[in-house]
């Protein structure tokens, strides 16, 4: 009894094999149309409202501590130059500060120490654009000996981004219409919608200025914002009939 039991037990599980198999077979459901995949970029343009500077101090000096001295005395007047334009604390900070000594090279001798040179550089983030050339010009005169940007970007670019958006799906969906009616197709609904990426201010490579205090210009240092692109590339699937 128990024999024929297990045998009855093995040939139900032979049976039932074919089964799962044919369930685990079974092909995905299409949808009851064709899907249509689009990339769109959407784009708006800025005008930056921020510009970020780096402005330092560079002193040469026989000895250390008289390069570091010398430093610290002038970087006090840039630092009392952007109090005095009204920059805030919070857009100003430290970015570099070094002290390297200095070597006089000759051929075939060993290299002979003459001083030290001392470094301090601050970035400072300018939310008027339009007063950041008279700032400049004011660090040079308190001792500032140079200065490297703008770097132009956007202080809140959400909004901006959220247009670029808009605009990318509203240019993927005239891009399916427009294959849809191709193949004598309608567009039914979207299926699914995934962002690539997404740009908040591509502008042009930025222009270096350096100042020296030997050489202070005369009228005011203009910068030019310009105007910036925000992009936003998406994926959409659309469903055809």
């Amino acid at each position: 009894m128990r024999q024929s039991l297990a045998a009855a037990l093995i040939l139900a599980s032979i049976a039932a094999t074919p089964a799962i198999a044919q369930v685990a077979a079974a092909p995905a459901v299409l949808p009851d149309g064709a899907i249509l995949e689009v990339v769109a970029t959407g784009k708006t343009t800025r005008v930056p409202d921020i510009a970020t500077i780096r402005a330092g101090v560079v002193t040469q000096a026989t000895t250390a501590s008289a390069a570091l001295g010398e430093n610290a005395q002038r970087m006090a007047g840039v630092m009392q130059a952007l109090k005095a334009a009204g920059v805030q604390a919070r857009d100003i900070a430290t970015a570099n500060v070094s002290l390297q000594p200095q070597y006089r090279y000759q051929d075939n001798q060993p290299p002979v120490l003459t001083g030290y040179q001392a470094s301090n550089t601050v970035s400072v983030r300018f939310r008027d654009v339009a007063k950041a050339g008279g700032i400049l010009d004011a660090l040079v005169k308190q001792g500032a000996n140079q200065i490297q940007g703008p770097d132009l970007s956007l202080d809140q670019p959400d909004a901006a981004l959220d247009e670029a958006r808009v605009d990318a799906v509203k240019r993927a969906r005239a891009r399916a219409d427009l294959y849809a009616r191709a193949a004598g197709l309608n567009v039914v609904r979207i299926v699914a919608i995934d962002e690539n990426g997404e740009n908040a201010g591509s502008p042009p490579p930025r222009p270096v200025f350096y100042a020296r205090v030997q050489a202070v210009p005369q009228p005011d240092t203009a910068l030019a914002p310009g105007e910036t692109d925000v992009t936003a590339t998406v994926t959409v699937r659309f469903l055809l009939k």
